[in-house]
């Protein structure tokens, strides 16, 4: 190894790295050798001596142990990478492996120091390919002890392979660092540099960091190279030892050296990322510096050992103008010093070669990253928009990029390329056209909205079918942004239904409707639009909903031709073409629950729309009384017996929607995108269980698991401290309804809110109104199972803790009117069983107040997870008139966080009067204390 080292021997102190004689050679080279021995030259035959037989013995028997066994310490590393590439299986490979690795054992156990650089070239070639080599650790540090350079190059290589900064066997290394960092080889030094800058550790920063300071400034240059990078790595260790560098990196800006200007300058680069006082010392001390390496890279001649392309280094170029960003970032006065050599750069550098352009993008990139005169930055677009003309399209791509940047810095310079960005949309290159999207996005303005947004909707007609989703939310967003005129919205949201409308989210086409229900004037104009886009292309999801909605609800429109525009034409449209048009889109989406849905609704409101169509429609809806989807058949029934059986109130039933409230729904629309995007960003840390931040950047703490009764109540309510009764309030407040502020001195008080979050089915009804019978049936539906809760659980209620005394469970509880209206009264009486102090059992008394017997009569009632209903059956049905005589019915209830929280219930009572439904509802929050 040593005849083959670069490396020779300058005087007689060297002499002793001179590396240990070769190995003997292999059982190959042993044979012919044997041969010699015993053929004489001239022919005829040796007469054999005892010695010389003795000596053939042993040679042969040498070579025969090296045919048996290959795999001893003594094979060579080729040899083994052969063997394991001769390989076939897996198998075959981890048994080599294996018996390499016993040989090496064997030989570190014996303290074999002839083969020991041998064997640790082959553990690095062995832990290349994945298999545990710990065991050679040790051996790395002998190697570095040894005084020859080729035992060091091998230690320290295997070093850096087999140990990382995180094992404490590396600390033992300290001490051969610092001596070989001293060394007078300044190959040796080199290793110990090399090593380092790899493996340090922060404790072996600290203990070494003089030694690399001072060979900044030794006179070898590829060894103030090596001590520059080193320097990096213990600054990024310690910052707190960037102060000692500052003057060195500073001083290595002299230099002619490219590796050691590249190597310092990448230094300055660290120091100003570790220390603020660092930032300002170079400010001061290296800027003169830089603007002089800059000029003279850029102004030198050809140069054979740095030009790439006809690029002289472009390496320093890029590395020198990062670094004058960030100096200039933020500094009026660097920035202004900056600019000439900078203008300078960005005007002689070719930018017909790949090198060139790295160097003008860098260029633009520090003209828009620091404090630039407005000429310059308009130079840096310009440059932008030139390789946006480019073929290559990574040039094209890093423009794209830097222009979506750029343009919050300048937009009237962006603005400029606009029509180069638009031809980009358009490239035959994905990833080009999303980013100039994304760019074209950005540019658009209230000035420039209709010929960008025209440009867009004319390209999604021949788009790819993969873009098509990315362009149409792109032109959605810029329509439902910038426009002004509703006229020319329903345009645009029209075409872009007629082309992309599959691609068109849900809340998109919701938000046309609210606004088609708020513009009356362009109602005739937008049925009679929608008809013939559906005509023409009634393949599009998003538009077949939006028409079939329109002529439900302004089917008279499109027949009379009402409301007409000036700039429209008349269409003769029957009222048997309107239904043709529905049945038509009922039988082509026959998969689409939603659409069959909103074609049955539509049909249904034709029917009142065009009496003479009414037959045909019922036998249409008829059907689809057999349909295995449940919502279609139930739809299907029920609106075949409006058309049969309610003629006097189909009218009424089916007019025209009421006006949505469109800046109610915008709010709720934009209310529900930042809660979707805020679960988003908070999912990690509620996975977790630690707090997350809110946008605003207030720290959340992660909600209680009880928090949300039956899944009603917002996240983001806090828990408020108050006292217990207005507790109580709060907490039935947030049962089964939001924001309930009917209160009454009678905890059963019916409520009259029509929200349908308060009503305990989704029937949004008064206290007293018509509505279907509800049977016993229901009843284990609404019933709610207890969750198993912990005993650390946040009180909601915040008015009773746990060190509150609870009373007596024998003790009696008063006889409460849990609710009381003008024709129904509820009375509870409550009993506990003894030894049980959450379990409850309420017998309810319902006594009819009206002059007129209920029949049929039912009670429900719904309670908080933490609570465990069971409802017994009534005593009976028939409740009757004027209180002679009472119904009574047993509730068992069983409190699980008795004591911490209070019994809440909410109650619904359905019966008959004279045939006619009645329905009443209420909350009960006048409970005992103690439940």
């Amino acid at each position: 190894m040593a005849s083959n080292s670069p490396f020779k021997p300058k005087s007689s102190r060297a002499s002793s790295q001179i590396p240990p004689p070769p190995p003997p050679p292999s059982a190959s080279q042993i044979r012919p050798a044997v041969v010699v021995l015993l053929v004489r030259p001239c022919g005829g035959e040796i007469p054999r001596r005892p010695a010389l037989d003795s000596v053939e013995r042993i040679v042969e028997d040498f070579a025969m142990d090296l045919a048996i066994n290959p795999f001893s310490s003594g094979t060579r590393l080729r040899d083994m990478i052969r063997a394991i590439r001769a390989c076939k299986t897996a198998a075959e490979e981890r048994a080599v492996v294996r018996r390499e690795c016993a040989a090496i054992r064997a030989a570190i156990s014996e303290g074999d120091q002839d083969y020991r650089h041998r064997n640790m070239a082959k553990l690095m070639f062995i832990h290349m390919l994945g298999y545990p080599t710990h065991f050679g650790q040790m051996e790395c540090l002998k190697l570095i002890a040894a005084a020859g350079f080729p035992e060091k190059r091998i230690g320290y290589l295997g070093l850096t392979l087999l140990l990382d900064e995180r094992q404490e066997v590396l600390m033992l290394v300290t001490n051969s660092l610092k001596q070989d960092l001293n060394h007078s080889n300044q190959f040796i030094v080199g290793l110990a540099l090399c090593a380092l800058g790899n493996i340090c550790s922060a404790e072996m920063a600290r203990d070494l960091a003089p030694e690399v300071e001072r060979l900044l400034q030794n006179r070898d240059p590829n060894t103030k190279k090596k001590a520059a990078l080193c320097s990096i790595r213990i600054v990024r260790k310690v910052p707190d030892l960037a102060e000692n560098f500052m003057s060195a990196a500073a001083s290595l800006l002299k230099e002619k050296h490219h590796g050691v200007l590249i190597s310092a300058v990448q230094l300055c680069m660290e120091l100003c990322k570790a220390s603020y006082e660092a930032l300002e010392y170079l400010r001061k001390n290296c800027l003169e510096g830089l603007v002089r390496i800059l000029r003279d890279v850029s102004n030198s001649s050809y140069a054979p050992e740095y030009d790439i392309g006809g690029i002289t280094d472009p390496f320093l170029h890029i590395r020198v103008l990062k670094l004058m960003r960030i100096l200039g970032q933020g500094d009026a006065d660097c920035s202004e010093y900056i600019n000439d050599i900078l203008a300078q750069v960005s005007t002689k550098t070719e930018s017909n070669k790949n090198a060139g352009n790295a160097i003008l993008y860098e260029c633009v990139e520090t003209i828009m990253g620091i404090e630039a005169t407005s000429g310059l930055r308009v130079l840096a677009i310009n440059i932008l928009g030139r390789f946006l003309s480019n073929r290559d399209n990574n040039i094209r791509y890093v423009a794209l990029n830097m222009l979506t940047k750029a343009i919050a810095v300048d937009t009237q310079a962006v603005q400029r390329h606009r029509a180069t960005i638009l031809e980009c949309v358009k490239d035959a290159d994905v990833s080009i056209r999303k980013r100039a999207l994304e760019l074209v996005y950005l540019l658009v303005n209230d000035t420039n909205v209709k010929p960008l947004t025209k440009e867009l909707v004319d390209y999604l007609e021949v788009s790819d079918q993969d873009f098509k989703e990315d362009l149409t939310a792109k032109i959605c967003s810029i329509v439902e942004k910038f426009s002004m005129d509703k006229l020319w919205y329903l345009d645009q949201m029209f075409r872009v239904l007629s082309l992309a409308g599959n691609y068109i989210k849900d809340d998109v086409w919701h938000a046309l409707i609210v606004l088609m229900s708020n513009a009356s004037e362009l109602q005739g104009y937008s049925v009679r639009s929608l008809y013939k886009a559906l005509q023409a292309s009634g393949e599009q999801e998003s538009l077949v909903r939006v028409a079939v909605w329109c002529i439900g609800e302004y089917g008279e429109m499109l027949v009379n031709n009402l409301s007409m525009l000036d700039m429209e034409e008349p269409i003769t449209v029957t009222e048997s073409d309107a239904v043709d048009a529905v049945e038509a889109t009922l039988q082509r989406y026959s998969a689409d629950v939603t659409t069959r849905a909103m074609c049955l609704v539509s049909l249904l409101k034709l029917s009142s729309r065009f009496p003479p169509t009414s037959e045909r429609i019922k036998d249409i809806v008829a059907q689809n009384k057999g349909n295995t989807v449940l919502e279609l058949q139930q739809r299907s029934i029920e609106f075949s017996s409006i058309i049969q059986r309610h003629q006097s109130i189909k009218s009424s039933l089916l007019e025209r929607m009421p006006v949505l409230d469109e800046a109610n729904y915008l709010v709720k629309r934009a209310a529900s995108t930042q809660a979707a995007v805020s679960s988003l960003n908070s999912a990690p840390a509620a996975t977790s269980g630690g707090p997350f931040k809110l946008p605003n950047g207030v720290a959340k703490p992660p909600p209680a698991p009880l928090a949300d009764l039956l899944d009603l109540s917002s996240d983001d309510a806090p828990v408020t401290t108050s006292s217990p009764t207005t507790a109580r309030n709060d907490f039935l407040q947030d049962l089964l309804g939001i924001g309930l502020t009917d209160s009454s001195p009678i905890g059963g008080a019916p409520s009259t809110s029509n929200d349908i979050l308060m009503d305990l089915l989704s029937i949004g009804s008064s206290p007293v109104q018509n509505g279907p019978p509800t049977s016993n049936s229901s009843l284990p539906a609404i019933e709610t199972k207890p969750v198993p809760v912990k005993p650390q659980v946040v009180d909601l209620l915040d008015g009773l803790s746990s060190s509150t005394s609870l009373p007596d469970e024998n003790a009696a509880y008063p006889t409460i009117t849990a609710f009381q209206s003008a024709t129904l009264r509820i009375t509870f009486s409550f009993k506990k069983q003894p030894g049980k102090p959450q379990e409850t059992t309420i017998n309810a008394s319902f006594t009819n107040l009206a002059t007129t017997t209920f029949t049929d009569f039912v009670f429900q009632a719904a309670v908080p997870k933490f609570i465990q209903l069971r409802l017994d059956p009534a005593s009976s049905s028939t409740l009757p008139a004027s209180g002679n005589g009472s119904v009574t019915q047993s509730l068992s209830v069983t409190n699980n966080q008795h004591g911490q929280k209070p019994l809440a219930m909410r109650i619904r009572m359905s019966y008959k009067v004279n045939g006619e439904d009645r329905l009443e509802q209420g909350q009960i929050s006048n409970f005992p204390a103690g439940l």
